[in-house]
């Protein structure tokens, strides 16, 4: 499974170990990911996201995961996301 945040998008970075004497070996920064039940409430129901905890805020920050699937551009979100997202467009045109 690939470290990448299902709602943001957020992957590994490449950058270097540096010692005290200079010396650089390769180093990956991982995201730190959370498994999470997040609730939706026009769908009234519970989807599980592997999200990173930056994600995490940013979600409760605006508002709720309804909220941040329609703000969000497409290109960052995974499949799952995306119909997710999907459900709630027809869920609103049906309202």
């Amino acid at each position: 499974m690939s470290r990448i945040c299902e709602l943001t998008g957020k992957g590994r970075q490449v950058g270097h170990n540096v010692s005290h004497a200079n010396n650089k070996t390769k180093k990956v920064f991982l995201p730190n990911l959370q498994n999470v039940t997040l609730l939706s409430e026009k769908l009234d129901r519970a989807f599980k996201f592997r999200v990173s905890t930056q994600g995490l805020r940013s979600v409760e920050h605006n508002g709720g995961l309804d909220n941040w699937l329609l703000k969000t551009n497409d290109s960052k979100l995974s499949n799952r996301a995306l119909k997710v997202k999907r459900e709630l467009k027809k869920a609103a045109k049906a309202a």
